[in-house]
């Protein structure tokens, strides 16, 4: 006798591995931490502060980021030109609810011993 299974099990329905791949990759959120806690940056402040990111790896994780409606580039007509990012009103919400997973993370670290 087949046994129901309850609940939708493609991945690709699932709206937790929608939100994870929006901020999954080694780099994303650096770059969100950095832009919370700086409320704006630039691009050099962003390379300086994001240790170890290459201009390649941090423009692209940028236009994702941008295009997944987490930060917001505004550029200035001005010579240089100037560029800064910051967070959208959803990449605010995502980092409140970032600091939630952040602080189960550790409460699980120390329950294991590894805090």
């Amino acid at each position: 006798m087949d046994r129901e299974i309850k609940g939708n099990t493609r991945l690709e329905n699932c709206p937790l591995t929608f939100a994870m791949n929006m901020i999954g990759g080694k780099w994303r959120l650096p770059i969100l931490w950095a832009i919370r806690q700086n409320e704006t940056l630039r691009y050099n402040e962003l390379k300086r502060t994001v240790e170890g990111i290459t201009n390649m790896m941090l423009s692209q994780s940028l236009k994702e980021l941008e295009s997944n409606g987490l930060i917001v580039r505004k550029q200035y007509l001005e010579m240089p030109p100037r560029v800064e990012y910051s967070l959208t009103a959803e990449g605010e919400e995502l980092v409140d609810h970032l600091r939630a997973l952040a602080s189960w993370g550790k409460r699980m670290q120390n329950l294991q011993g590894q805090g």
